[in-house]
């Protein structure tokens, strides 16, 4: 069967291009280049990066790029392991049934032993339900800017002084799975692991971030190790583009002002991957470099990849329910766009200052 490598080395011999040319402009490092003409897709650190480098090279090389992610999808299915079913001899028919009788039965004595002598699970489980009515109470914890640390449950508050002398409360509403707040802007979900900066009175500015280190995927009662803290303003910097000409603010306000932040500046523009997952259902459509729109209804797990050489435009009915990595050059980017429940249009783009230097920023559409 022809490989994708194959194809690629054949036609980038064609054209006459050196793989040094090949890297300079299509800004694809030479390890990457030779491990697509190689078939070796171990070079890369994951998945998403492969297809992504792959369809930038096919669009540059002008080969079928379909095609070729049809053949690296071939031939990492030929690679897979032949299942070990498949291997072994099948046993007679009545064997069977008597083992699974026999294995059942066995299991069942070791069971019962095991669940009133040795592990004493009755005992266990009236301490477990003590201590999950002891987390029912509802907790309150002030928080005054400094860094916290606190196991948050269902219904547990967080206050947040006003300058005006009250509080605004953030109410646990889950803890299975992920962590789930009520605030004033809308419902916050943090997953674990993750670093969330909620801005509570919609004025371009972090009131508290909340970051998961531990929570149960299983069981909501155990509750989620929740760390508050805020970071310094000062260092969180943007920039803002009027008119091509890029100038750095210091200040969140000046940058949120603008509606243009920026992901990521080079000396030159090329294709970037937008890697978007899904944590939750929602409508999602978008159109690359003004091509054809693509449309379609998403659930929680699903990915898509799209590669972009000048601006990618995205829409989603509830943008809390996707998180956007964005890999451009050998950089990869992880950003969110908006707070949940909001129905968001953005663009994400290249844009150049009067400097000559190219950067990719992403800009709110009315």
């Amino acid at each position: 069967m022809e490989s994708y490598g194959l194809i690629l080395r054949n036609a980038r011999e064609s054209k006459g291009l050196s793989i040094e040319r090949v890297v300079a402009e299509t800004a694809i490092a030479s390890q990457y280049i030779n491990a697509l003409e190689s078939d070796d897709p171990s070079v890369f650190h994951g998945e998403a990066y492969l297809t992504g480098f792959l369809q930038n090279y096919s669009e540059y090389l002008g080969t079928d790029t379909k095609e070729l992610l049809r053949l690296y999808h071939a031939a990492k299915l030929q690679e897979s392991p032949t299942p070990k079913e498949l291997l072994e001899k099948k046993k007679p028919k009545f064997l069977v049934p008597l083992i699974t009788v026999l294995v059942l039965l066995l299991l069942g004595g070791t069971g019962v032993f095991l669940y009133f002598y040795v592990f004493k699970i009755p005992e266990k489980r009236e301490i477990a339900a003590r201590a999950v009515a002891e987390n029912k109470k509802i907790h309150q914890y002030d928080f005054d800017g400094t860094t916290q640390n606190a196991r948050l449950y269902v219904g547990d508050q967080i206050m947040i002084p006003t300058e005006n002398g009250g509080n605004i409360v953030l109410t646990v509403s889950n803890t299975k799975g992920y962590l789930s707040v009520l605030t004033p802007s809308g419902e916050q979900v943090v997953d674990l692991s993750e670093e969330r900066d909620i801005d509570l009175t919609n004025d371009g500015i972090t009131d508290i971030i909340l970051y998961v280190s531990d929570i149960d995927t299983r069981d909501g009662s155990r509750g989620a190790e929740v760390r508050m803290l805020l970071k310094d303003r000062e260092s969180r910097q943007f920039v803002e583009i009027t008119d091509g000409d890029a100038t750095s603010r210091s200040e969140i306000e000046q940058a949120s002002a603008s509606g243009q932040k920026v992901v990521h500046t080079d000396s030159r523009a090329y294709p970037f991957t937008a890697n978007i997952s899904f944590r939750g259902s929602c409508v999602f459509r978008y159109k690359s470099d003004r091509k054809e729109t693509v449309e379609n209804y998403y659930r929680s797990g699903e990915v898509i990849n799209v590669t972009s050489n000048n601006g990618l435009r995205i829409w989603a009915s509830n943008i809390n329910a996707l998180k956007i990595q964005l890999i451009a050059g050998l950089a990869t980017y992880d950003f969110e766009i908006g707070k949940a429940g909001e129905v968001v249009v953005e663009d994400i783009k290249w844009v150049k200052d009067s400097s000559g230097m190219y950067s990719i920023v992403v800009e709110n559409v009315d």
